[in-house]
């Protein structure tokens, strides 16, 4: 098991690995078709996306949280 102190960096790497997977999915369809190979491109595709995906949602969750805050009151 991870340390809860690790939560967030877990939680950023599940998100991400999950978004991306969904996305590259979605554009790999949309640009190529149903092909021949396609879930061999679609992992081709998803591979590089998480790489970039995963750092970014780092960064981007605090200042996401913070927006939320600021846009909504407590109950």
């Amino acid at each position: 098991m991870i340390p809860a102190r690790y939560a967030h960096i877990a939680f950023g790497f599940v998100l991400s690995g999950m978004m991306s997977f969904l996305v590259s999915g979605i554009s790999t369809l949309l640009t190529l078709g149903p092909v021949a190979g396609f879930p061999g491109l679609w992992i081709g595709a998803w591979l590089p996306s998480w790489a970039v995906a995963f750092p970014i949602v780092l960064v981007v969750a605090p200042i996401a949280r913070k927006l939320v805050a600021k846009l909504t009151i407590p109950d």
